[in-house]
């Protein structure tokens, strides 16, 4: 009932210890705290805030046109509604060193169990789009010497993302996650890798998780969770993959509406409400405390 019966810093201590078992663990995007609830129930071992949902929600591009409190505000709504260690997308940290120090300790006390600061310039753009640009090396050190330093808790997990790839190539991409290991990244997100072998390749230049972004319609093949826990990835995440499930099942429906004058035909596809009164735990809370507030839940069918 209510929210999460793990402390954050539990979670944070937890994604460590799964981390060390040198197994590969699946977050898939949340894009709501309701399907927050239904990632849990379907057993992955953590749930991702993807940047690029927290802007499509918004109605915006993925432009580095969100803010710190946007972000912050919709990592705190789903990290708190899970056991499950959440992992949030904090762009290129919203500023200079100072502002990624900020950054940090925001989400820190949002109760994420880590956050990923990549090398693009500020406004960032999507990964997976052409016409990117990153820092110089100087910079992007010190983004993540400054998130480092910054956070409280030390099991917070630092993930440095570099996007150089699509730039200047793969030895240019493992230069740099080496460099970022070194200034105190927890864990390596290389963005946009064009094969299982570019994976092995960072995965065998540094000693820390490498993270893999398995988005659609973008750079990377979709690679089986096996193919990528044999190249050496740690983390694997679906940023998009259940918005765009969503949003498409929206727009079917809408057309239907439309067409028919009614949403009889949809109903098959729908989540049902006694399915959804379980999601929200209904029962739970009719539980909780009936001598201070007493209520049915109404027939679900």
């Amino acid at each position: 009932m209510l929210y999460s019966t793990r402390t954050a810093s539990e979670k944070r201590r937890l994604l460590r210890e799964r981390l060390a078992s040198g197994e590969l663990l699946q977050f898939p995007g949340a894009f709501t705290p309701l399907s927050t609830a239904l990632i849990q129930q379907k057993g992955f071992d953590g749930v991702y805030v993807s940047g690029a949902v927290v802007s499509a929600e918004l109605g915006l591009p993925d432009i580095g046109l969100t803010t710190l409190s946007e972000v912050a505000g919709r990592a705190q709504q789903i990290a708190r509604m899970t056991d499950l260690p959440a992992l949030v997308d904090a762009d290129t940290g919203f500023g200079e060193p100072m502002n990624v120090a900020r950054t940090v300790q925001t989400l820190e006390d949002a109760g994420v169990a880590g956050l990923h600061i990549e090398d693009q310039v500020n406004p960032k753009r999507c990964g997976h789009l052409d016409g990117k640009a990153v820092v110089d090396a100087d910079t992007a050190v010190k983004r993540i010497r400054a998130a480092a330093d910054a956070r409280r808790d030390p099991d917070l997990l630092i993930m440095a993302r570099t996007d150089i790839r699509a730039l200047d190539g793969l030895a240019a991409a493992v230069d740099r996650a080496k460099q970022l290991v070194d200034a105190g990244a927890d864990a390596i997100f290389p963005e946009a890798m064009a094969d299982l072998a570019e994976f092995e390749a960072i995965c065998s230049a540094v000693d820390v998780p490498v993270l893999a972004n398995m988005t659609e319609f973008g750079k990377s093949e979709l690679f089986t969770t096996q193919q990528l826990a044999d190249a050496g990835v740690r983390i694997v995440i679906y940023p998009v993959t259940l918005l765009r499930l969503a949003m498409g099942a929206v727009e079917r429906g809408l057309d239907e509406l439309r067409a028919s004058g009614t949403q009889a035909a949809t109903v098959p596809d729908m989540l049902t409400r006694k399915r959804l009164y379980e999601l929200i735990d209904y029962s739970g809370y009719t539980a909780f405390d009936s001598a201070v507030f007493d209520f049915e839940v109404p027939g679900a069918h």
